[in-house]
């Protein structure tokens, strides 16, 4: 009985994510009238704008990635390694974009960062473009952290470490070829969480007048029917593409290890 009651929940919990997609996929392919077309999507895909910005995207999202790869794996590997006792500090700093709203943190960098301050990083386009970056490092933190986290729990941290000293290797030799490679399947995770999120953030990119995808989808959703949803078609494809990259990274790496 409670495994029935198990399989119900979880049939009524996909018919009730389901449906809403079904739904708008069906809409999406209704531009033409009486039948069904790619109308929509062709026109989208066509559009200079949703190039333009897809690709500003794209630009961004690898930006975030390599800054916070830069950033997470040196220090989830020396908190594991000199620091264990401030993990729960390191932890709770990583979950405060859970908790702050995106909306705070950019108008805190717009009133930090405007052109009468210090530095004034919104007076040029690459300043903001910077600005943004770092506000998309700042949101990647949970994922990324969490991630890189997990994959050094799976490894001797301190044993590899001792044994690429013995050999004369130097720290950033020990985090390049030692550490960095045995945690590159966690790296990988926390990259295609952190490419979901920049592809389909909005309010930073809006707020900092960046010519991002999220701002693009708002601005058609609001004067377009049918293009609006096939773009958010396509921008849910992207997301369920990376975490089918994530699941096939995730298996890869598990039949490597148990043939090794």
């Amino acid at each position: 009985m409670t495994r029935l009651f198990a399989w119900g929940t979880l049939l009524v919990g996909c018919v009730f994510f389901a449906l809403p997609l079904i739904g708008m996929t069906e809409f999406s392919l209704r531009m033409r009238r009486g039948v069904y077309s790619l109308d929509a999507y062709a026109v989208v895909l066509a559009d200079e704008r949703f190039q333009q910005t897809f690709g500003y995207s794209v630009l961004m999202a690898l930006a975030t990635i390599l800054v916070g790869v830069l950033l997470v794996v040196p220090t989830a590997y020396w908190v594991r390694l000199k620091l264990p006792a401030a993990r729960p500090w390191v932890e709770f700093v990583t979950l405060l974009p859970l908790v702050i709203p995106a909306i705070v943190v950019v108008f805190g960098y717009i009133r930090l960062y405007n052109t009468s301050s210090f530095l004034p990083l919104t007076g040029s386009a690459m300043g903001t473009n910077i600005l943004l970056m770092c506000g998309y490092v700042m949101l990647s933190l949970p994922y990324m952290y969490r991630a890189v986290d997990t994959g050094l729990r799976a490894i001797d941290v301190a044993t590899l470490t001792e044994a690429a000293q013995s050999l004369g290797s130097g720290w950033i030799t020990i985090m390049a070829r030692v550490i960095l490679p045995n945690v590159l399947t966690a790296v990988l995770s926390g990259a295609f969480l952190t490419f979901a999120i920049v592809i389909g953030e909005f309010t930073m990119a809006a707020l900092l007048n960046r010519p991002a995808f999220g701002p693009y989808m708002q601005v058609l959703g609001a004067n377009r029917a049918y293009e609006p949803a096939a773009l958010a078609v396509i921008a849910f494809a992207i997301t369920w593409a990376c975490m089918g990259l994530i699941q096939l990274v995730t298996r890869f790496s598990k039949h490597n290890r148990a043939r090794s």
